[in-house]
């Protein structure tokens, strides 16, 4: 990879490729996608625009009847959750009544989420490769990083290889950041630290390559460039804070300890971060295929109304006290998913946005997390390039295969695949938009 040379002439032609890093000592930041990028080559070597896939994962699942509309098709009133969404109603689909078939055993079939192979509560089941880990494999080598596996909370994810082995997930978003954007040595890593203490961005550190690089760039894509380095400056500003607070002591009061900020148990907040850690992947074509495991906390999440445990709130056994609390975690759950799809839809990338061509899919192994139940999976599938603004409902006595999304998936980001798992064919009904 080649860094852009600053304080000498350079040929823009060669210095635009796509492996464009900017670089200051102990750095390495990539470029998001730029018109630039296509017009530099010739037509037979122009790279074609990325396609992505990002897979959200929940290990408590959403109440159905606050997340699925009534009726179906495009006309459909949006359910309790979903009225957050209004506003980017064309941009995702709902899907009701779908499972994965010969998959039971409640929280275990969380290793079937993303592989769709059978699982049973007792039988024991060798896994396969999971969707995102697929797409890596056959696509993954046009970036650094041929795919993200990340959790809220590190550890287990619903990501797996081809011997059916578990990838754990990097549950840091300080940690990812450094991985994405600071050098390996452990010398420069140490010099970066230093001179975050002196208060130095990453953007100051690069400050010679942008100003070279934005000189050779139309209105638009300065602009593209602009909103992805503020975007970089207000991660860092947000990283920053958060590790401030944690080694700021609190003051004596003589009241009952409120759940903090700090706190494991700040799923939603937990959640925002590493969205905002996982768009930022994306805009910098760090890589194309992410999972992320949001799971389940077990403690009290710090939402006003809110004061039982979220994973005693999801064994709710239709407690209507428990079902009141647990509906605001989950609508609070959905609409900041909601923001992580905005934010990707603002990202402009040529006659598109990162949105339009990241397919995103927001789901969990649990239909009704009360009974263990893993028929009638929550699905919210979002961008890729999809005909979105409706509500797919299938039976939900007699499921339709979830693996059938998968392969309209794959088949929609670049690889040509008939089958996966357990699937029939594709999902009807989920069809790419004309041209």
């Amino acid at each position: 990879m080649r860094s852009l040379p600053s304080r000498v002439h350079f040929d823009f032609q060669r210095a635009i490729s796509r492996r464009t890093l900017l670089r200051g000592s102990g750095v390495a930041l990539a470029v998001p996608w730029l018109s630039a990028m296509q017009s530099a080559f010739g037509d037979n070597a122009a790279p074609s625009p990325p396609r992505r896939f990002v897979a959200m994962t929940l290990g408590l699942g959403l109440v159905a009847e606050n997340l699925n509309p009534k009726s179906a098709g495009r006309d459909y009133k949006p359910s309790r959750y979903l009225q957050a969404l209004e506003d980017i109603r064309d941009r995702f689909t709902v899907v009701s009544g779908t499972s994965h078939p010969n998959v039971s055993g409640g929280h275990r079939a969380e290793a079937s989420l993303l592989t769709a192979a059978p699982m049973t509560a007792s039988a024991a089941t060798r896994n396969t490769i999971s969707i995102d880990q697929l797409l890596a494999k056959h696509l993954g080598g046009q970036t650094r990083f041929p795919s993200l596996v990340l959790g809220l909370s590190g550890g287990s994810s619903p990501s797996y290889t081809e011997q059916g082995s578990m990838i754990p997930a990097e549950g840091s978003p300080g940690r990812l950041f450094t991985r994405l954007f600071v050098a390996d040595s452990p010398e420069e890593r140490k010099r970066q630290a230093e001179r975050a203490r002196q208060g130095r961005s990453i953007m100051d550190l690069v400050a010679d390559d942008t100003r070279a690089l934005e000189r050779e760039l139309g209105v638009g894509d300065r602009n593209r460039l602009d909103a992805y380095f503020t975007s970089v400056r207000d991660l860092e500003k947000r990283l920053n804070e958060s590790e401030a607070w944690v080694n700021k002591p609190k003051p004596k009061v003589d009241i009952t300890k409120p759940v903090d900020i700090g706190n494991p148990n700040d799923f939603v907040g937990r959640q925002r971060l590493m969205s905002d850690m996982v768009r930022l992947a994306l805009v910098s074509d760090s890589t194309r295929f992410i999972s992320l495991h949001l799971g389940g906390s077990g403690g009290v999440v710090p939402i006003e109304g809110v004061e039982e445990g979220y994973h005693t709130l999801s064994h709710h056994g239709r407690d209507e006290e428990k079902l009141t609390q647990l509906a605001l975690v989950e609508q609070e759950i959905v609409r900041a998913w909601g923001d992580f799809l905005r934010g990707m839809a603002k990202a402009d990338e040529g006659d598109g946005s990162v949105l339009d061509r990241t397919t995103v899919l927001l789901t969990s192994n649990l239909g009704n997390a009360s009974s263990h139940d893993n028929r009638n999976m929550p699905v919210l599938l979002a961008g890729g390039g999809f005909r979105h603004g409706s509500h797919l409902a299938f039976d939900q006595q007699k499921n339709h295969p979830l693996p059938n999304l998968f392969v309209s998936v794959l088949q929609q980001t670049g690889l040509e695949s008939e089958a996966f798992g357990t699937s029939t064919g594709t999902m009807p009904g989920l069809e790419p938009v004309a041209g």
